[in-house]
């Protein structure tokens, strides 16, 4: 079947050129080619039935026909070598460690600021900066403790970071699901290869969560929107895998500035909350009066240390696609090193040259709203019609300050199982997870999203993307 890959122009993950696989790959091509294109296709249709009755989902805002849905698998791999992966692990750990830096460092002294790195109105602009954070101290000084960095890799074959997600990063349950049904649908692979392993993140992560109290036999939850939110599945996963309660807004209650959680044995004490919830919803007296989902009081309990949560509140300022532009700047302020893996070229519209540049020039760009995700708030210039990007000057026109632009990149692509029994080359990005306690863990390969219609460079599930198993080889 992948005799007659064609790699076409683009950088291709699996193949330097036809027939020549890069190094990590020749023992999957050989047994993809020996079993044939009827065996590969039992077996994806095998992986695929193990994973509905999985039932792993997730929910598409704004669909009424399908609201829920099964992500979709390939059972074709992305594998990274681990030369390759020591340097990718490398730099991400620097950045990480640069952004909880400046997290600190805006809601304390603010040095950044006064030495010019970073224009005040920069950050104080963002939906993600909360004063109500000025002179809070993390437990442990450390405010990110989930970080999800979504990288590419352009057609040049150089790793570049796409953006930051330090909120809410969701797609570890689907990681760790996919090397399960990997496991079972390939077992003579993981037996030959050596494959570095995932299985231990759930307790990775809630070592993390005990080490942000010192409460001996800590009350541990995560804290979900609800069975509405899209991530819903991932919250209840986590939460089962670690052996954790899973709660909701109502479940919890505030007395004393202590957070208590609603059992049927009475009110038991919490030490340390993993949140799912925005921050502005958290809590109706500090944040968004209006909030369903939040805590009366929670907010005071955290600042009084009553109470540890992860992510800490306000994180979601270095969350901004404006304030990404500076993390090259970051890394460099604060460690006085170079980064290890560079940004995408970034132009920010809120500055004057730049705007104009990107009004003009929309029909080649990609322009993306500042706190946008999931493929929503976007606009790929080559992808749209003439009226899509007259439409989309004028939101960034309006409001310049939310508003990005990058070049298009030719996003490399993995060998993917479409149609009947084809194998093509399709566009993938990687969301490697990063634990962030006494120290920094990066998951050894991460959620490879790939976008299943030919052409398309959107690989979020919303969008009709869906996912590989990733392999990191030891």
């Amino acid at each position: 079947m992948l005799a007659n890959y064609d790699t076409e122009e683009f950088f291709d993950e699996m193949f330097i050129k036809a027939g020549e696989p890069r190094l990590g790959y020749d023992y999957l091509k050989n047994r993809i080619e020996s079993l044939g294109e009827t065996e590969l296709r039992r077996r994806s249709n095998s992986a695929e039935k193990a994973l509905i009755s999985m039932g792993i989902t997730f929910t598409v805002y704004g669909d009424d026909e399908a609201e829920e849905r099964i992500m979709p698998f390939d059972v074709i791999p992305r594998v990274l070598h681990n030369e390759e992966w020591a340097n990718l692990e490398k730099g991400l750990k620097q950045r990480i460690q640069a952004i909880n830096l400046f997290l600190q460092d805006i809601y304390s002294d603010q040095k950044i600021i006064k030495d010019g790195i970073i224009p005040r109105e920069i950050i104080e602009s963002s939906s993600g900066y909360l004063k109500q954070c000025i002179g809070v101290k993390p437990p442990k000084g450390i405010w990110i403790h989930v970080t999800g960095t979504d990288l590419v890799r352009d057609g040049n074959g150089t790793v570049l970071v796409l953006e930051d997600n330090l909120r809410c990063p969701s797609g570890v349950s689907y990681v760790l699901e996919n090397r399960e049904v990997m496991k079972r649908t390939f077992p003579e692979l993981f037996e030959k290869l050596s494959i570095r392993p995932i299985y231990d993140y759930p307790f990775r992560l809630r070592n993390t969560l005990e080490n942000l109290t010192d409460s001996y036999n800590p009350t541990l939850a995560v804290w979900t929107p609800g069975i509405y939110n899209s991530a819903y599945y991932e919250h209840s996963f986590l939460a089962q895998k670690m052996g954790v309660s899973l709660v909701e807004g109502s479940d919890l209650t505030v007395e004393d500035d202590k957070v208590f959680m609603k059992t049927t044995k009475g009110l038991k004490r919490v030490d340390v909350i993993y949140r799912r919830v925005d921050d502005i919803f958290m809590d109706p007296n500090s944040f968004r009066k209006d909030s369903l989902l939040g805590v009366k009081g929670l907010f005071e309990a955290y600042k009084k240390g009553n109470i540890a949560l992860a992510n800490a509140p306000g994180t979601g300022v270095a969350d901004d696609k404006v304030i990404y532009t500076f993390v090259p700047q970051i890394i460099k302020y604060y460690m006085n090193e170079d980064p290890i893996i560079p940004n995408v070229p970034t132009y920010l519209c809120s500055e004057g040259k730049n705007l104009q540049f990107v009004l003009d020039n929309i029909h080649e760009l990609v322009v993306k709203a500042a706190n946008g995700a999931g493929g929503y708030g976007m606009i790929i210039g080559p992808k749209s019609t003439k009226q899509e990007q007259e439409d989309f000057k004028e939101l960034v026109k309006k409001d310049p300050r939310n508003y990005i632009a990058q070049p298009v990149l030719s996003l490399s692509r993995v060998p993917t199982l479409v149609g009947d029994e084809k194998i093509e080359g399709r566009h993938v990005d990687l969301r490697p997870f990063i634990l962030y306690s006494e120290d920094i863990y990066v998951m050894p390969g991460g959620l490879t999203r790939v976008a299943l219609k030919k052409g398309s460079l959107v690989v979020n599930s919303s969008q009709g993307g869906g996912s590989k198993d990733t392999w990191v080889m030891g």
